[in-house]
């Protein structure tokens, strides 16, 4: 039988300010006088007897994840899951390990449901539990096994190894147990707490006092793009193959150097691919920007390129010139006179306008029938966004807003929403234009 308890541990939470509450909790369990354990506290780690010990971490960034890498434990645990992005766990869990074959190995995470959408990868990552709309329900602490086959994960009943043409696939298993205030020892008894609890605004009071993932399902009236228009994109995506046309349009999010990632969206009239994109640090200027652009589309010359040219990327742009005669720069604060497709509403610049078309083309009813590629993150990036309604149209928050709300940049929505705006006045050819727009309304 396996050891229950852990070797190895190491605790995350996003940001140090919250990881304090964290050490301060460890200090009382293990001590300070160095009998049950020696913590160092520089690097927020305590030896234990019996050769095991704890380590505290906070993963703040994306690039703070390769901190991490190599470095085994048998249990990670992330408090407030919900704060972390899918990317960060799944990349930080694939150093769960341990040499000893005696010991048990897992992931525990903790955490109330999600209050915005970047959040939202945990309930889709235990849809079985989660998700009233899945086909086949888990109850709580159930086993289910998931194993990556070919590119995608898949949800299986048995722990039973997978064999396919080109490796024999090991499933792990996975569980949820939920939790409400009544259930916490310290806390069920504590009507001060409770009493908190319960005059919060619906439907954080109900995601706090009873645990209701089902309450973080209701819409933000504000969210530009609906989630589940998203979900219905790349859905289509994965029953739809790549069509066999010219490429149609190229979306550029471009980055030199820092913690973002330079982007590229590709359109194929209305299937996208998946997207393109490159760590900030290995994009140091407007020529490295356009060696990779070229790199990887190679002699093709698309329809359209669409590059967003505010802060860093008009030297990019500069330099894609010369090589792509129907190169756009997209300026997001100049004006638009675009209005949504009931006529109703104005936009108040352009980066209103191209959220709100890509809206429009995602409209399950009048859109465009548009495959996403799939992925948590493009339906966090492109379902994050806010808006507000003032005298002179339709206001989108900027960009930071949704960065300090995601911990990363939305990279990979912004290159898909430029690739798939096609500017009115653009050179296209009377023929294509039409050929285009055709295209996108009657299909």
């Amino acid at each position: 039988m396996a050891a229950e308890l852990a070797e190895h541990a190491a605790i995350f939470r996003r940001v140090y300010p919250n990881l304090k509450e964290l050490i301060r909790q460890a200090r009382d369990v293990i001590g300070t006088d160095g009998k049950n354990g020696k913590e160092n506290k520089s690097e927020h780690t305590w030896d234990l007897p019996k050769n095991r010990s704890i380590e505290l971490g906070a993963v703040q960034y994306e690039e703070n994840k390769t901190d991490w890498q190599g470095r085994p434990h048998d249990h990670k645990l992330f408090d407030e899951i919900t704060e972390f992005t899918e990317s960060i766990y799944v990349f930080i869990c694939g150093w769960i390990r341990s040499t000893n074959q005696g010991q048990r190995v897992r992931v525990i995470c903790t955490g109330n449901p999600p209050t915005s959408e970047s959040g939202n990868w945990v309930v889709r990552r235990w849809a079985a539990w989660l998700d009233p709309k899945h086909p086949n329900p888990a109850k709580p602490g159930e086993l289910r096994w998931y194993a990556t086959i070919d590119g995608e994960e898949k949800e299986l009943m048995t722990g039973e190894p997978v064999v396919t043409e080109k490796e024999t696939v090991y499933p792990l298993s996975r569980t949820f147990i939920p939790a409400k205030l009544d259930d916490n020892p310290f806390l069920a008894n504590d009507n001060r707490y409770k009493s908190v609890l319960q005059s919060l605004p619906e439907p954080l009071r109900s995601q706090m006092l009873y645990g209701d993932f089902q309450a973080s399902a209701m819409a933000d009236p504000w969210q530009i793009i609906p989630t589940e228009w998203v979900l219905q994109a790349q859905e289509r995506w994965r029953r739809t193959t790549k069509p066999d046309v010219p490429l149609t349009a190229v979306g550029i999010d471009p980055a030199r150097g820092g913690r973002d990632n330079m982007s590229m969206s590709k359109r194929y009239d209305n299937w996208f691919s998946e997207v393109s994109f490159w760590p900030g640090a290995a994009v140091k200027d407007g020529p490295t920007a356009a060696a990779l652009v070229k790199n990887d589309l190679g002699d093709i010359d698309p329809f359209i390129m669409n590059i967003d040219i505010g802060g860093i990327g008009s030297a990019a742009y500069d330099s894609l010139k010369p090589m792509y005669k129907n190169l756009y720069a997209v300026n997001a604060a100049s004006g638009s006179e675009y209005r949504d497709k009931s006529g109703k509403l104005k936009m108040r610049n352009l980066r209103a306008e191209y959220y709100w078309r890509m809206r429009d083309a995602l409209d399950p009813v009048s859109g465009d029938n548009i495959c996403l590629p799939p992925g948590n993150e493009i339906v966090a990036d492109l379902c994050s966004a806010r808006y507000k309604l003032t005298t002179a149209g339709v206001l989108v928050e900027e960009k930071d807003e949704i960065k300090n709300r995601l911990g990363r940049s939305p990279d990979k929505g912004e290159s898909i929403l430029y690739a798939n705006y096609i500017k009115p006045d653009n050179a296209l050819n009377v023929s294509m234009r039409a050929k285009v727009s055709n295209y996108l309304t009657d299909n």
